[in-house]
């Protein structure tokens, strides 16, 4: 059963990519653990893409009046979007990490540590009294006379989260607002001790991306491959081996049935997920661009076989090769689904076939 086939494609299965999906925005983040969160759209469509009814209302939801979603800069340094529950041990696990990067780009953007600390206070006080925009901490950096130009005032939230609790909660309108998870969320649990960390994040990892290596997951999560083979060895009587260095959670289900027709947004988590990518990209050029773009991609089979926009409020499809006429309906019904999640107009699938 370790043939790389099965191995793809019981990976999408445990991705929700397969004919199995999640009923709400909280079953998608739970299985996958953690989204990639820098484009609000795509941390949106990539819950679209494995449930079933769902819109963007519903993800608002879970971030402001449910309070059971929230978004930080926790795997690999980066923002995601993860459960409520999962935020504390997360961050426990992955915020040291982030520190020594987090002080060495503000000092070099002339911002000393004495002005990280009072921003901080600055922040963390202007949290406490209500959600607060991106924009409205910048304005009261500024009137504390605190640096926020350029790339200053991100890595001084980034700080913030990084040292204290911040967090994006809520949206307001269109705009996501910063929170103090402390509170924000329920009460924190107690911290946990490393092991304990490592194991979890080696099943639950497992668990939305299995069958994977040591690897695989020392990419996902941005830590030391010893630590991943440490939270791999600490479950070990709970997986099987696969075979060069893949396991996989014992009781859940191998596969070699491909996934239908599906369209992914920008940064979806099945580019993210793995050390290695060509397991789903193949050799179609492109998705990944030269300034660290993810893009939308179309795939059939498992496979990209193309990537999307929505110019114009129209689904585009382009591909360098013909598709059957099965397969453009089916991601043409993915289309209308697109624009009916984003509470866009209905438009039918324009396909661009690339000569």
């Amino acid at each position: 059963m370790s043939e790389p086939a099965t191995i793809a494609t019981s990976r999408l299965s445990a991705q929700l990519l397969g004919l199995e999906h999640s009923a709400d925005v909280e079953g998608v983040v739970q299985r996958l653990l953690a989204i990639q969160a820098q484009d609000e759209r795509a941390f949106r469509l990539a819950v679209r893409a494995r449930s079933s009814g769902l819109d963007v209302a519903a993800v608002d939801e879970a971030l402001s009046s449910q309070r059971t979603l929230v978004v930080s800069w926790l795997c690999r340094g980066t923002l995601h979007l993860v459960g409520a529950d999962d935020y504390w041990w997360l961050h426990q696990l992955t915020s040291v990490r982030g520190l020594t990067g987090n002080a060495t780009r503000l000092r070099q953007l002339g911002v000393s540590e004495k002005q990280t600390e009072a921003a901080i206070e600055v922040i963390l006080g202007e949290v406490a009294l209500r959600p607060s925009t991106r924009k409205e901490l910048a304005a009261a950096l500024e009137d504390a006379g605190l640096p926020v130009a350029g790339q200053a005032l991100v890595h001084l939230l980034n700080a913030a989260s990084l040292r204290a609790h911040l967090v994006r909660g809520p949206m307001r309108d269109r705009d996501h607002c910063f929170v103090d998870a402390e509170q924000w969320l329920k009460r924190p649990p107690a911290a946990l001790g490393q092991e304990e960390l490592l194991a979890r994040l080696a099943r639950r990892y497992l668990t939305g991306h299995g069958p994977a290596s040591a690897q695989d997951l020392a990419v996902f999560g941005g830590v030391t491959l010893g630590d991943a083979r440490r939270g791999f060895d600490a479950i070990a009587a709970d997986t099987l081996d696969l075979g060069n260095g893949i396991v996989h959670l014992r009781g859940q289900s191998l596969t070699d049935v491909p996934p239908p027709p599906r369209l992914l947004g920008m940064f979806d988590p099945v580019l993210h997920g793995w050390a290695d990518r060509s397991f789903v990209l193949g050799t179609y050029p492109g998705v990944v661009t030269s300034n660290g773009m993810f893009r939308a991609t179309a795939l059939v089979g498992g496979r990209v076989v193309g990537t999307w926009s929505i110019p114009s409020g129209v689904v585009t499809l382009q591909t360098p090769r013909a598709l059957a006429r099965r397969v453009r309906e089916e991601l043409g019904r993915q289309a209308h689904d697109v624009l009916r999640f984003l509470g866009l107009a209905p438009a039918d699938l324009l396909v661009v076939e690339d000569s």
